[in-house]
């Protein structure tokens, strides 16, 4: 009986440290991020800088959103805007997450907006790292100038509206050529009503969250400039530059993982 009693004993203590360490891992002794990748991309466009983020005693997460990378299988015209902030809010409530440094590249501007407007109980800092920033009723495709509005549209066309194709990695500024084949491998057709569906806030843009803005100088996209520019001049926001291309997360891995440390700090 008193062996029973012992064992249980130690069961319980070692449940107790358990659930105590995972706590811990939320907490700001552990920079915890969330990385969400732009269009046509997927998780794996984080390699490199979340291996420089852990191996500084960072927790990342790099989700890939639903239709694309790994989970192109589950393609749909379901598929919406709604559909990928979900995906990052569902991310961050099961794993239980907190002071969460979430962070949106391109496209993910207009998720990581979603996703603060829902529970910014759980979030430190918004980073936008080279995205655009719909407002209340606008969508990444409302704010693109007319031309490349037409020509996603016409390219939509091929698949009767599910997706657009990828535009080529050389597009985002990745010029070696081992890192654009790796990049082109990879890269898959973007959901377009993720595109086409306006992004809905009940709350102010952010929430009342500290906002961060990394632009990418270096051939910048004709839809980021404006984006660029106004949180460059906007008291609201923090301002970051990168003399890179677009996908900074390949170009300058180091630089950009940088960066996202500077912002636990």
């Amino acid at each position: 009986m008193k062996i029973r009693m012992i064992r249980l004993a130690f069961l319980l203590l070692v449940s107790v440290f358990v659930l105590t360490d995972v706590h811990a891992q939320s907490s700001s002794k552990h920079p915890v991020y969330v990385l969400v990748h732009g269009a046509w991309h997927g998780g794996w466009c984080w390699q490199r800088v979340s291996t420089q983020l852990r191996e500084h005693g960072g927790i990342v997460y790099t989700p890939t959103l639903s239709g694309l990378g790994e989970h192109k299988n589950i393609l749909s015209p379901a598929v919406n805007l709604e559909t990928h902030i979900s995906d990052i809010v569902n991310l961050i409530e099961m794993e239980d997450l907190h002071n969460v440094i979430l962070v949106g590249h391109s496209y993910a501007g207009t998720v990581i907006a979603g996703v603060a407007d829902r529970i910014p109980e759980r979030l430190s800092k918004l980073v936008f790292l080279d995205a655009i920033l719909p407002e209340n009723g606008q969508s990444a495709f409302s704010i693109q100038p007319k031309a490349v509005q037409d020509a996603m549209s016409t390219a939509a066309e091929k698949d009767s509206g599910l997706t657009i194709p990828a535009w080529p990695a050389e597009t985002f500024g990745v010029s070696k050529p081992a890192d654009a084949s790796w990049v082109n491998a990879r890269l898959s057709g973007h959901p377009f009503r993720t595109f086409t569906q306006p992004l809905v806030l009940q709350h102010p843009y952010g929430n009342h969250l500290p906002l961060i803005y990394i632009a990418c100088t270096v051939k910048m996209l004709p839809a980021i400039v404006p984006f660029a520019e106004k949180t460059k001049n906007s008291k609201d926001w923090q301002y970051y530059a990168l003399a890179t291309g677009h996908d900074a997360m390949i170009t300058e891995p180091k630089k950009t993982a940088d960066l996202l440390e500077l912002f636990a700090k």
